[in-house]
């Protein structure tokens, strides 16, 4: 491949989701090296004033400063762009960074946006106290019912935002009437898509506006740095969002871009397996507990919407048992191979009670309210044989007394 040739959209367009997670995105320097290069410098130099000049007024293009361009950040950024089908993408220093910047940037006083009722617990954070605190007006609505979300409409609605499927209640929206709503009232929707990443679901085929999302899950996908981005057309991403990151500086380090950088070169296969291994050992979980909200079992309510949105299952299900707390505790406490961890998307596999960690600060009534009950468990499904994991709860099960 020539130094060039991954920054160039006319050629890397024609290419397969697997080779842009690869090849997608790569600039290489004079040294021809094989592997990304990792840029750690926070500012650049010039060889006459009028270089830098005219690169500040936006007539020459190159770097200026590592707020705004780093040549190890821009070669993410394009890579998750092609990954996407997205016109631009913008890095941050995190997923709720990308979240807050992805609704600061468009939002003033007066506004309103509709969100989901199910979801992370810091994204319902943003809408049920940081947005209110500037005058922006919040609906809380159920994402899965899609009437809810024309009757929360009104003459100041700018945004909805959501995630599909939800965390961690599984519920599953139906982006395509969601969107379509949303395009035809001249709203910007803006989607979550953590849970599964450009490998299993592509929201803007679906005609989603903006994509964001924590790259510390899967695009990274073991447990190593904190990533975010946002997806979306070029005007969005150049006039909207990037004054906001360029004034509030929310940005990627250089080394954790390389990291995800790595982690992408394997997103597509370690989806697929995660995916496979999620749905054996859901369907051995679904034989030993009262409740399993996982989107690929025929228990799932919206399966069918499910398989039409997504390629597969992704790696991460929940589980409801009827002892609460007690027993979901002592099902984590008896766990021998899988971790007691509240990420997600890693290649170990993990679980966490999100009563007692993910969602602790939305209170009791709040998270019943989104479904979260004290017996609720939720689980990422790693790149482990499969029969181990299951060998592991069943065990674990069988010591809570399941």
């Amino acid at each position: 491949m020539k130094r060039t040739t991954g920054q160039d959209r006319t050629k890397t367009r024609n290419w397969k989701p697997a080779t842009r997670a690869i090849r997608g995105g790569t600039w290489r320097s004079e040294m021809g090296e094989t592997s990304e290069a990792l840029f750690l410098t926070s500012g650049y130099s010039y060889d006459d004033a009028a270089t830098v000049a005219a690169r500040f007024a936006g007539e020459q293009d190159g770097m200026t400063y590592s707020r705004l361009q780093n040549p190890t950040v821009a070669m993410l950024e394009e890579r998750i762009a092609l990954l996407e089908g997205a016109e631009a993408c913008r890095t941050q220093a995190s997923g709720m960074a990308a979240m807050t910047a992805a609704l600061l940037c468009q939002l003033s006083a007066g506004d309103h946006i509709v969100t989901a009722r199910a979801a992370f617990g810091s994204c319902r954070w943003l809408g049920d106290h940081l947005l209110p605190r500037f005058g922006v007006e919040v609906s809380v609505i159920d994402a899965t019912d899609n009437a809810a979300w024309e009757a929360a409409i009104r003459p100041n609605t700018k945004v909805f935002f959501f995630e599909t499927p939800a965390n961690p209640t599984m519920d599953v929206a139906d982006l395509e009437y969601i969107c379509g709503l949303a395009r035809a009232h001249g709203i910007t929707t803006v989607i979550d898509n953590a849970f599964c990443t450009a490998a299993l679901q592509r929201p803007l085929e679906f005609g989603a506006d903006v994509v964001a999302y924590s790259a510390t899950k899967l695009m990274d996908g073991q447990g190593r740095v904190l990533a975010g981005a946002v997806c979306g057309t070029e005007q969005f991403i150049n006039e909207k969002l990037l004054p906001f990151q360029r004034n509030t500086g929310p940005n990627l380090s250089p080394f954790n871009a390389w990291v995800v950088l790595k982690g992408l070169e394997t997103l597509d296969l370690r989806a697929k397996r995660q995916s496979e291994n999620a749905l054996k050992v859901g369907q051995f979980v679904e034989t030993r507990v009262p409740r399993i909200l996982h989107p690929w079992l025929d228990s799932h309510p919206a399966k069918a919407l499910a398989q039409k949105q997504m390629d597969d299952c992704g790696p991460i299900f929940s589980m409801v048992l009827d002892g609460g707390r007690a027993q979901a505790h002592a099902v984590l406490d008896g766990l021998e191979l899988i971790d007691i961890s509240n990420n997600i998307g890693d290649s170990r596999s993990l679980m966490c009670h999100p009563a007692s960690t993910t969602h602790h600060n939305m209170g009791p009534e709040g998270r019943e309210a989104m479904g979260i009950s004290e017996g609720m468990l939720r689980i990422n499904i790693g790149l482990e044989d499969p029969d181990d994991l299951i060998a592991d709860l069943d065990q674990a099960f069988a010591k809570a007394g399941l």
